[in-house]
């Protein structure tokens, strides 16, 4: 009874499978994004904590450097907590600086430093700023200084 339901149903496959498929009614095209923003950054870890802001005045093409120092008692740089580069675009330019919570000294002075060439030169630098805790912040909009 049922041996005759399964050789029907297998030529009905076979039939399916061998028949041309159907051209698309219409071609899809991707639709462009409304605002070509720059993309997202990647999540945090959840072991490390990041300073965030943006850079005010930086030249289009111009190479950012900003770095998380731990300072000694003679101002000078003991230990680096994190470290970015970015490529200057002409307008506001948002930066987002990891570091790992776990290596901040306590009772150490911290300060964010930043500093700006083009063409291998030093044009502008950002006065350092003192940060006080490893919790992740905003550090709102900073503005470089020219370099002496």
């Amino acid at each position: 009874m049922f041996r005759p339901l399964a050789v029907l149903f297998a030529l009905a496959l076979l039939a399916a499978c061998a028949s041309e498929s159907p051209a698309p009614a219409t071609p899809v095209t991707p639709s462009k994004p409304a605002v070509t923003a720059e993309p997202a950054p990647a999540p945090l870890p959840a072991n490390l904590r990041e300073l965030t802001g943006n850079l005010v005045n930086v030249p289009a093409g111009a190479n950012v450097e900003l770095a998380l120092l731990v300072i000694d008692e003679r101002d000078r740089p003991q230990q680096l907590l994190g470290n970015i580069t970015l490529q200057g675009t002409g307008q506001l330019l948002p930066f987002h600086l990891p570091f790992n919570p776990d290596s901040f000294p306590a009772n150490a002075r911290v300060e964010l430093h930043g500093r700006v060439t083009q063409s291998a030169q030093l044009i502008l630098r950002l006065n350092p700023l003192r940060i006080t805790s490893a919790a992740t912040q905003l550090v709102g909009n900073l503005r470089f200084d020219t370099a002496p």
